[in-house]
């Protein structure tokens, strides 16, 4: 049994059943109804695996008329193909665990209903982004995934801290989100639609990527194909916390953990590096071209070498554990978009897919040491939790051996390697190379250190004193994730790499031969992991913590350096300093301009109005009323002295009469003597 795209719009609906649900109910249930949800949205997604692997090469449609426009119609779509598949299944599998967590994570929570019905909602919004075969329907997604990061983001809006990042996310992706809508209405009216694949038509297919690559912008000497992939990348970068616009990521923390481990692991910022696999024909469009000034894909591969040594930089002097794992992910979400700038899309994706494991159960792992230490983040104040949390302990270690890329057992390592590969065979230049070289000794550094702190030596708090390990709600999530965070780099290994021949349509074989493929580099990369690794002990784990005042290694070290990155290389203070100083100047002269021009001329107008009206009463009342007034009075008054004469008696209309007759008499009298 298989799912086909016309029936893919079932994923998605389930969840976004029980956000409508639960918009209009605040009863428990809907936390059980939510997981239930979720569960059966894994199981259609697996059906549409099964339906997706028996073609890997297809791309299965369903496009559909959405409403008449003009002669035409505006249609949508849903596409099945093997990256939809596999995406769908990690979103909800993961998905499923995280909400099952947060059963123990909110319990206490008063709004518990109004997070699940929220969480439901970002579900559905994120598996309906994965479906689209229209770039349209892809956009009004990603514009509602962005919604419900807001909600999640600020839902304990109470916090002045959350309720600023829950704005200050929502406001930083709008600004990538600009770019996209433009290349989005580009792309439609160069290529005449935007579906992807559309029976020979779509953008994604060989005609329509002809002509916009074929077509060369006079103002800069881009390919029309370029110029449309870049405004569409700046949706990315956005979303996937890329810089420049990564500072939102660190801040949305302020939400509850759960949601960091969705929205900031495995999903919304996943979406940015989705987005570019699913165009990367477009994107890659312009690679035949040898005249054009720039790349698409050299942008986003220096993009992504920038963001994954910046990330991992600021990363080893963070002390809030959720913020270590949130410059982590940015740090990782640059090494999916170097490897795609280099060319290796499925290198990417096989990333993005052993992350979302590995990183979720970081950030459950950072929850479930949350909870238990009653809500103390800080690694300083924490401390002696290795022999207390014993199952989150190993749960978590694991996940740190991944992310770290330890050999051969995680998952991590065989996807870094992938990319690091990728990058050592692309032409254009060895520096993103270098960068992700340098990240992976950062991620096993910074990690090290994460764990020594949190897990090793006393505790250095009454909070770490009293903590103890969570129920099983919360931690059974844990161990599946720790199994999948080793299981699933077999999938994409050298020796059989049957998730980059699957993404990619291909036939798999399998030869051990090529297992230590490329070994110079692999052994180099395993030399600094484990060089990583051994510095982090040696400062932190040798050395333990015995008070939270006590002094930072590094710190004591090199003291400006420390506070430099602890401080996020100052890009807060240098976007408030610039941008937010612009707008500022900008709103004031607004405000200037609203209130002494435009209010100004408002008033002008006004007073010109009331002398107008008074000038206009004046003439009404003295000359038009007045004159009125006086021709009344005077036909009253001849009204008055006829109606005298009015009197009904006939004797006086007889005098009247022989008056009148004997004038008459005398008038002709004289008239005629006067004549002889």
């Amino acid at each position: 049994m298989t799912l086909t795209a016309q029936h893919l719009w079932l994923i998605p609906a389930l969840p976004l059943l029980v956000a409508a649900v639960g918009a209009f109910s605040r009863h428990r249930g809907i936390a059980l109804a939510a997981i239930f949800a979720m569960a059966g949205s894994f199981v259609l997604s697996c059906l549409a695996l099964a339906g997706a692997l028996q073609n890997p090469a297809a791309h299965a449609v369903f496009n559909f008329a959405w409403f008449d426009l003009g002669t035409g119609a505006l249609r949508l779509g849903f596409l099945l193909d093997p990256l939809t598949a596999l995406m769908c299944v990690m979103v909800t599998f993961v998905g499923t665990l995280i909400f099952t967590f947060s059963l123990g994570y909110m319990k206490e929570d008063k709004n518990f209903s109004r997070f699940f019905c929220f969480l439901s909602f970002f579900a559905a919004a994120m598996l309906g982004l994965l479906i689209a075969n229209s770039l349209l329907l892809l956009f009004i997604c990603w514009e509602l995934v962005g919604l419900a990061s807001y909600l999640l983001i600020g839902f304990w809006f109470h916090k002045p801290s959350a309720a600023a990042a829950a704005k200050k996310a929502f406001l930083t992706t709008r600004i990538g989100d600009l770019g996209l809508l433009l290349g989005l209405l580009w792309l439609s009216e160069a290529g005449g639609s935007l579906l992807f694949f559309d029976n020979g038509q779509g953008v994604l297919e060989t005609a329509t990527l002809a002509a916009l690559s074929g077509q060369t912008l006079a103002c800069c000497g881009l390919a029309l194909s370029t110029a449309i992939g870049l405004l569409i990348f700046c949706g990315a970068v956005g979303k996937s916390g890329q810089f420049p616009l990564h500072v939102w990521l660190p801040d949305a923390m302020e939400g509850p953990t759960p949601v960091s481990a969705l929205i900031h692991a495995a999903t919304m910022v996943a979406a940015g590096v989705f987005l570019v696999a699913r165009v990367y024909p477009l994107m890659s469009a312009d690679a035949v071209l040898a005249a054009v000034p720039v790349h698409a894909l050299t942008v986003v591969a220096f993009i992504g070498a920038i963001t994954a040594l910046m990330g991992a930089l600021i990363a080893c002097a963070q002390n809030d554990i959720k913020r270590v794992l949130a410059f982590s992910t940015v740090s990782q979400l640059g090494y999916m978009m170097l490897a795609l700038g280099v060319g290796s899309w499925t290198a990417a994706i096989f990333h993005l897919l052993t992350h979302a494991f590995f990183k979720a159960l970081l950030f459950l792992g950072a929850g479930s040491v949350i909870h238990a230490a009653h809500h103390e983040q800080d690694i300083r104040q924490l401390g002696g939790l290795r022999t207390r949390l014993k199952i989150t302990f190993a749960t978590f270690a694991v996940g740190m051996m991944a992310l770290s890329g330890v050999p051969f057992l995680f998952s991590g390592f065989w996807s870094k390697e992938g990319i690091l590969h990728a990058a050592h065979g692309w032409h254009v230049s060895h520096l993103p190379l270098y960068a992700a070289l340098a990240a992976v000794v950062l991620t096993a550094f910074y990690m090290s250190r994460l764990v020594a702190e949190t897990f090793f030596g006393k505790p250095r708090s009454h909070a770490a004193d009293h903590a103890h390990e969570n129920s099983a709600v919360m931690t059974v999530p844990l161990v599946v994730l720790a199994v999948c965070a080793v299981l699933l780099g077999f999938l994409g290994t050298p020796a059989y790499p049957w998730l980059q021949a699957t993404l990619a349509g291909e036939a798999v074989h399998a030869d051990f031969g090529h297992l230590l493929e490329g070994g110079g580099l692999m052994f180099l990369s395993i030399g600094l992991v484990g060089s990583g690794l051994g510095l982090g002990w040696r400062l932190y784990g040798k050395k333990l913590r015995q008070t939270a005042e006590a002094h930072d290694p590094l710190s004591t070290a090199a003291p400006s350096v420390m506070a430099a990155l602890a401080n996020r290389l100052g890009f807060d203070e240098l976007y408030a300093a610039t941008v937010g100083h612009l707008n500022d100047l900008l709103a004031s002269l607004a405000d200037k301009l609203d209130r002494y021009v435009i209010g100004g001329l408002v008033n002008f107008i006004g007073l010109v109005g009331l002398f107008s009206g008074s000038v206009n009463r004046q003439f009404d009342e003295d000359n038009l009323n007045g004159g009125f007034d006086a021709a009344s009075d005077g036909i009253r008054g001849t009204g008055r002295v006829y109606s005298k004469t009015q009197t009904g008696e006939a004797h006086g209309y007889l005098r009247v009469i022989a008056v009148a007759f004997i004038v008459l008499v005398l008038v002709l009298s004289l008239s005629m003597g006067g004549a002889r």
